[in-house]
């Protein structure tokens, strides 16, 4: 049978499958002797036997008394005692941190009796119905379901009545009164009164904080975070202290370097007479870490030590919850720190310059979408523009949008393909849709550890809190810095590097990340000014980490790319060459018209001429990429979509000719038309995408294929001559049978052989397949008889193997479909592993079988996808082929991928 709850002394930080994060480093913490409040956790297993069941494991509730009577003989105090009353915590604590998505409940124990208890065991009265007002507040809220706005309305009231600015205004008299208010709202609301047995108040905290992991909220962060739904949270049950026992008590967090720019020093943010959801809040600005130290020193100076004591322990930015009790400190919580991109590479080369951590791990603690966020644009200092006002640089970036002022409006604007910024005074979990459809998030209070900035730091959205200025008035939808309003819909910027908040459009410029990327190390650094340290170290720890990938990684990293231009930069950018040229690109603009020709002519001669036409076109084109690409591989595929792409839409055309016949209109033009409109029809299909495209062109038009082929062959035995290294590779599309390879094969010998034997030179050009289709994976050891390389296209393939038209159902029924779990992701975003992955296993595997130097590839956008990309690895692939922006990512991450499964250098 199993256990469901274990004490903190019992656990450590390896256990968080079990224990959840926090439980796991609570438990830890415990372990090192730091000052950690006694308590026990209910493990993700009971939560995930709640979710099946709908009921709570029958054993759970013994080993909960269990474990409360030992809480209470080591706190000397009892849960329900009216004179010595244990007062416990009840939070969520999932493996993967999910800021603001689960449930919290403090102070449950508390009812009309022990109050009076906490008031004489604390010697303050207000500071006990303080308490007890916040449990009614929170377990209305959280647990009984009742609209937080009602309580906080109630609050307001108060507050005003007195005349008080904040809740720390309002007296014992007053928050006796406010805790009758929040009762009777109980009453009305449930038909019920508030729970007054504290072992009720336990179980059914418990319960919501369990039913907390299923909320529409949370799951839309584990969507976007890409956390499976099975996981489960534990709950964390702790013996309360309190940091609203006067100016002397207070509550904070902290972290042990600053999140936002990887600084080292001491950040964070610090309420006195608060309790922790204050700080998180964002609903009162805080005080910084130096003003605790004025405040306390003894305090300060023991957290922190305890602070350097967590991060060399985790060896990595430490994220802190701690409460000073009445000059006593104590640990709530600690968790590797989110952190932005910038944060993430500088800390990790840090850690190795400390020698803290190896390049290997570096490598680990970086990813490829924080490497993408590096590389996007940010404002232009030279444009000197003035800001309207300033706030704390939460998550930085450069973020231009129309303001709005509440979720639903941000998520239907965005829809529409609107850049917005979310203007609020503070966030909450209820504003996670509206956070993610934004561009970035601006609020008027709150600190660097507010719900805003953590939530934002987490999916690296530009951010900037606390703007004290920005008089926000969301019930007439705008906000006003002095005498300036700024309404919905009106342009804002915000920089979340420096805080400013600007109004109208601002211009941008390239990262140094790209310049760095274009033009190298020295040259970057050449640019920046000398005073700017920290972008230098920024540019120079993704030199550091980036270098290391390319010499850890297996996978080689190719682009995908159709011009010399495009061959250039994704050179630079450091491709090993091009995976994918779509060759189709290159009849478009001007060549378009000898398409139109070869698919009217009705004579041999006519069609030979208008082959003969594009022959010196395509060579042209073919040498300047071998040239762009020398020494390196560069596999061109054959046309590959449906000849109609490059006719006139059938409609528009049968439109044209009706109304020039209409109007008895004759001449060149028309006849010309008329004969368009007949091949169009001709050629029209119910479902192009799966007619005649790809090999299947090759095979029903004579001298298509024939021409591709012998301008590739032209051009790598022109660049021979001049001394050049090509590596020219010749990819068959959409094959389905090892007969139509066959059919291609022998015709691409053959004009290779010819070609050769006319320059006197012997033409090494490989012949491989683009397995996109299932048979093709499915029969892959007999494909690969002929076939010299495979390269997946997985977009194709996706397709394919789904029965999904990606330009039709992305935008029908994909949202359903994530918002119901079929997916979590879209599976053209990142590789479906159980199904096309499969596919792709299979075919490796087997046509390695037949063809043991078999060079395996993928082009399709997957290629340059993350999570992808350690996939492709593990299968054994040799490369990926990917855009040429998302080549640097491709790097990072084939470096990681290797680094995970043990083959990186540690040293």
């Amino acid at each position: 049978m199993a256990t469901y709850v274990f004490d903190f002394s019992e656990g450590n930080k390896d256990q968080k499958d079990l224990l959840g994060g926090k439980g796991a480093n609570l438990a830890e913490m415990t372990r090192i002797g730091l000052p950690v409040p006694p308590g026990f956790t209910i493990t993700t297993e009971a939560c995930r036997a709640y979710m099946a069941n709908g009921v709570l494991p029958p054993e759970l509730r013994v080993e909960v008394t269990m474990a409360v009577r030992r809480l209470e003989d080591q706190m000397g105090r009892s849960l329900g005692d009216p004179r010595h009353p244990l007062l416990v915590s009840v939070r969520s604590g999932a493996k993967f941190s999910m800021p603001g998505m689960m449930e919290t409940v403090l102070n449950v124990g508390l009812n009309d009796e022990s109050v009076h208890g906490l008031a004489a065991f604390a010697g303050d009265e207000r500071f006990a119905w303080d308490s007890y007002r916040r449990l009614i507040q929170m377990f209305g809220k959280t647990v009984l379901g009742i609209d937080g706005d009602l309580f906080a309305q109630a609050l307001d009231a108060h507050k005003r009545a007195r005349g008080a600015d904040s809740d720390t205004g309002l007296t014992a008299e007053d928050l006796h009164d406010l805790v009758l208010d929040f009762k009777e709202i109980v009453r009305e609301h449930t038909g019920k009164d508030f729970p007054q047995k504290p072992r009720e108040q336990l179980d059914l905290a418990v319960e919501a904080v369990f039913g907390s992991w299923n909320t529409e909220r949370a799951r839309l962060y584990r969507r976007r975070e890409r956390i499976s739904d099975d996981l489960g949270t534990a709950v964390n049950v702790v013996a309360m202290v309190f940091g609203n026992l006067g100016e002397d008590s207070g509550t904070g967090v902290c972290f042990t370097r600053d999140p936002a720019t990887g600084r080292s020093g001491d950040y964070g943010d610090y309420l006195p007479n608060a309790q922790g959801e204050d700080v998180v809040s964002g609903i009162r600005n805080t005080l910084s870490l130096a003003d605790l130290e004025r405040l306390d020193p003894a305090a300060f100076a023991e957290l922190r030590q305890a602070m350097r004591t967590l991060e060399n322990h985790y060896r990595d930015l430490c994220d802190i919850e701690f409460t000073i009790e009445r000059g006593k400190l104590w640990m709530l919580q600690t968790r590797v720190g989110k952190r932005t991109a910038a944060a993430a590479f500088r800390i990790a080369q840090q850690l190795v310059d400390e020698h803290l951590i190896t390049m290997d791990e570096a490598l680990e603690r970086v990813t490829g979408a924080q490497l993408a966020k590096l590389m996007f644009p940010q404002f232009d200092a030279a444009a000197e523009p003035a800001p309207l006002a300033t706030g704390m640089a939460a998550s930085p970036g450069a973020a231009v949008g129309a303001a709005v002022f509440d979720s639903a409006t941000a998520q239907a604007w965005a829809a529409d393909g609107r850049d917005v910024i979310l203007v609020r005074r503070e966030t909450n979990p209820d504003d996670l849709g509206g956070m993610i459809a934004a561009v970035g998030v601006l609020t008027s209070r709150g600190g660097k550890t507010s719900h805003a900035a953590v939530v934002a730091r987490g999916m690296g959205t530009t951010c900037v809190v606390g703007a004290e200025a920005v008089v926000v008035d969301a019930a007439e939808r705008r906000f006003a810095v002095g005498d300036t309003v700024v309404a919905e819909g009106d342009t804002i910027a915000i920089d979340g590097t420096t805080g400013e908040i600007f109004l109208g459009d601002i211009p941008v410029m390239p990262s140094p990340v790209v310049r760095y990327l274009e033009d190298g190390l020295d040259a970057a650094l050449a640019e920046l000014p000398v005073e700017d340290d920290e972008t230098r170290e920024l540019v120079a720890a993704v030199d550091a980490i980036l270098t290391h990938a390319d010499s850890a990684r297996r996978l080689g990293v190719q682009a995908n790319a159709d011009t010399a231009d495009d061959a250039v930069r994704a050179r630079a950018w450091g491709a090993q060459g091009i995976g994918l040229c779509r060759t189709e690109h290159m009849f478009l603009g001007e060549r378009r018209v000898l398409i139109e020709r070869l698919i009217l002519a009705t004579e041999d001669a006519e069609r030979e001429a208008a082959l003969a036409a594009l022959l010196p076109l395509q060579r042209a084109d073919f040498t300047d990429l071998l040239t762009a690409m020398d020494g390196l591989p560069v596999t061109i595929r054959l046309i590959d979509p449906p000849l109609h792409e490059f006719l006139p839409d059938l409609t528009d055309l049968s439109v044209k000719v009706a109304l020039a016949e209409e109007r008895g209109e004759t001449g060149p033009d028309v006849d010309r038309d008329e004969h368009l409109l007949a091949a169009v029809r001709r050629m029209h299909e119910a479902n192009p995408m799966l007619g005649l495209r790809g090999v299947r062109l090759g095979i029903v038009i004579p001298g298509l294929f024939a021409l591709q082929m012998r301008a590739i062959a032209e051009a790598h035995a022109a660049r021979l001559a001049a001394g050049g290294d090509p590596r020219a590779e010749i990819m068959i599309p959409l094959a389905a049978s090892i007969m139509e390879l066959h059919l291609v094969r022998d015709e691409a010998d053959r004009i290779i052989a010819e070609v050769g034997a006319q320059h006197g030179l012997t033409l090494d050009i490989p012949v491989g397949a683009m397995i996109e289709l299932p048979r093709a994976a499915l029969t892959a050891d007999r494909m690969a008889s002929v076939a010299e390389f495979f390269s997946f296209g997985t977009n194709d393939l996706t397709q394919t193997t789904w029965g999904f038209s990606r330009d039709d159902v992305e935008g029908a029924f994909f949202h359903e479909y994530t918002e119901k779990g079929v997916f979590n992701v879209s599976p053209f975003e990142s590789i479906d592993r159980q199904g096309v992955g499969r596919l792709v296993r299979i075919a490796a595997e087997e046509g390695r079988a037949t063809r043991p130097d078999l060079r395996l590839g993928v082009c399709g956008e997957h290629g340059g996808d993350p999570e992808s990309i350690h996939f492709f690895h593990d299968v054994g692939l040799d490369y990926v082929s990917c855009s040429p922006f998302r080549i640097p990512v491709a790097r990072l991450e084939a470096g990681r991928a290797a680094v995970v499964t043990g083959g990186g250098d540690t040293r």
